[in-house]
């Protein structure tokens, strides 16, 4: 059985779960470390902040937004963001780290919140047919482009966050 979600249920539970316990921990962390540059980036060799962690899911949460509300009126989408190519992630990355650098931790868990709720409730207005039963971007569903961008990266950065908790002995 493929943990991928295939259905609308089952991407709304994998956003839920995933984000109820990066939530978890992130509200654990103390103000103070949250800047700290120790967490491997997206670029070979780059190190981010659990700030810059909590910007990249913004940032994609967003995109994501934004690209369905661009194809839902008919209007053209640069995939994945105004200038920036597929082969640019990493640069798209830093884009969102320096777009939210100057926000509060709270603040950027408080916009995360918003954010994922968006994304969560545009879900819950689509159908399983509009979501997975046909092709969204190129040969990829809107279901599987939204799981890409939310709940993988989720899942992904709540390892590194860990890790981080642990390596800096914090519960």
């Amino acid at each position: 059985m493929s943990s991928i979600p295939q259905s609308k249920q089952a991407l709304l539970k994998a956003i839920n779960t995933v984000f109820c316990k990066l939530m978890i921990d992130y509200r654990s962390l103390p103000d103070e470390v949250t800047r700290v540059k120790s967490i491997e980036g997206n670029t070979k060799g780059s190190k981010v902040s659990v700030c810059d962690t909590v910007a990249y899911l913004i940032g994609w949460g967003n995109l994501v937004l934004k690209w369905y509300r661009l194809t839902s009126k008919d209007q053209p989408v640069d995939f994945p963001e105004t200038g920036y190519k597929w082969n640019q992630l990493g640069q798209l990355a830093e884009h969102f780290h320096h777009q939210y650098s100057e926000w509060t931790y709270s603040q950027l868990l408080a916009e995360l919140e918003q954010t994922t709720s968006s994304v969560l409730l545009l879900i819950d207005s689509l159908t399983d047919e509009q979501l997975y039963h046909m092709p969204w971007y190129e040969k990829w569903t809107l279901g599987r482009m939204i799981q890409f961008n939310t709940s993988s990266p989720m899942k992904r950065i709540r390892t590194q966050i860990r890790r981080f908790k642990k390596i800096n002995g914090i519960n």
